[in-house]
């Protein structure tokens, strides 16, 4: 009796699977593919997708060409599903797993904001954990772009005190629109109205608190525009 190796055409003429094929490890392939398509439909990097759930850059890019890890661990694929807005089946979970069921526990699920630091500063970035829900609405698609920031003292008073909770959007700095932006500074990056003067396209640096200096005529691109601020988080006395 001849045993039979590889691929060998049927009665039909078609190609028949190997009786090797192994299920588990089609369906860990199939859930590398289902990853990589989400991640490419959004727009994002694989970076940019590793850095969401609180993994090194290369996490994802490694999982996706070379299956390292094997499978997602539990967290990591919770986030994922949360943030790409599908079942956790997809991306290996339990079979009962629904995108219904996706969609409520995407709720309660806590997404990691790094901090936003000067450009100086190579420490890693601590983190925010906010809720995913919220991200989404914020920044659909682009949840990797937000970065966390603390106000520090009375500058931007009554608008932001110190101690708000800020979310920016990394991805929105030029051209500005009238609005509030992390701008760099010398020691650490902070926070200031920007005013578009619709005929120069100058921009005014202001303080909400009169008692801080304001800058009324600058160019755009030497002000070393961070980002646009999308979210305040404040306790209530």
């Amino acid at each position: 009796m001849v045993k039979r190796q590889g691929n060998l055409p049927n009665r039909a003429g078609t190609t028949a699977p190997a009786a090797s094929e192994d299920p588990v490890q089609m369906a860990d392939t199939a859930v590398r593919e289902q990853l990589d398509a989400l991640i490419r439909k959004s727009g994002q990097g694989y970076a940019d997708v590793s850095r969401l759930i609180g993994r090194n850059a290369a996490y994802v890019q490694q999982f996706i060409k070379r299956g390292v890890p094997k499978r997602l661990g539990e967290q990591e694929r919770r986030l994922l599903a949360a943030h790409f807005g599908v079942s956790e089946a997809v991306l290996g979970g339990p079979p009962q797993s629904s995108a219904r069921l996706a969609t409520e526990s995407a709720r309660h699920v806590l997404i990691e904001v790094p901090f936003l630091q000067s450009r100086s500063c190579h420490r890693p970035a601590p983190r925010l954990r906010i809720d995913g829900s919220l991200v989404s609405r914020l920044a659909a698609g682009r949840a990797a772009s937000l970065a966390a920031m603390v106000v520090e003292g009375d500058s931007m008073a009554p608008t932001l005190l110190a101690g708000d909770h800020l979310l920016v959007d990394l991805s929105d700095s030029l051209p500005p629109r009238d609005g509030l932006y992390a701008i760099e500074s010398d020691s650490a990056p902070l926070v200031k109205r920007l005013s578009v003067n619709p005929a120069t396209h100058r921009v005014a640096i202001l303080s909400d608190n009169v008692a801080y200096p304001s800058f009324p005529d600058c160019a755009p691109d030497a002000i070393g525009i961070l980002g646009r601020v999308v979210w305040m988080g404040r306790p209530m006395a």
